[in-house]
């Protein structure tokens, strides 16, 4: 990290990472972009789903299975939309006891939570793979259509890992001067 100095004060940093920071970011960002992309797939199929299903209930004739693809779809949804929306700061950010002090320590207590964050997601994305692996080799399916259920979790597996990822990626910014607090 490098500071610049002007008048004896703390002006800002500049960009301490190199091209092979960038590329991770650049990666990882669109990584995420992408599984937003199928996130916002599967919300619409989820929204004309149910839509269609309301209206079909109306003349006798439900979508059989709808309760099972609202849920896969559901489990899409959030999964994939993780990502992203840790990456765009989207999220709830209860920042007001940090705010009050220096630059130095919001990095500090910033890059000590993401370690921890990244810890907790890389056990929940090890045991939705395991859990992934369950359902596997028990064979689950849903009752009515007879999807499997383990691609769901293996799918939201890895999308936490990807979500790891990302917080990586603060890491990596915070360190580079580019993450605002």
């Amino acid at each position: 990290m490098k500071l610049e100095l002007k008048g004896g004060s703390y002006m800002g940093r500049k960009k301490a990472y190199g091209d092979r920071s960038k590329g991770l970011l650049n990666t990882v960002k669109g990584v995420s972009s992408f599984l937003n992309i199928i996130a916002g797939v599967a919300l619409t199929f989820l929204m004309c789903l149910t839509i269609a299903d309301v209206i079909l209930r109306f003349f006798r004739r439900p979508i059989v299975g709808t309760y099972e693809l609202v849920a896969f779809s559901g489990a899409v949804g959030i999964g994939f939309a993780l990502p992203l929306t840790s990456w765009a700061r989207q999220h709830i950010f209860v920042d007001f006891v940090i705010m009050k002090f220096s630059r130095k320590v919001k990095d500090a207590f910033n890059v000590a939570t993401r370690c921890l964050v990244i810890a907790l997601l890389l056990l929940v994305s090890w045991n939705m793979f395991k859990f992934g692996q369950t359902l596997q080799n028990a064979g689950e399916v849903s009752p009515t259509l007879q999807i499997p259920f383990y691609p769901i979790a293996y799918a939201v597996g890895v999308c936490f890992f990807i979500l790891c990822l990302v917080f990586v990626c603060d890491i990596i910014k915070i360190s580079g001067g580019e993450y605002d607090v």
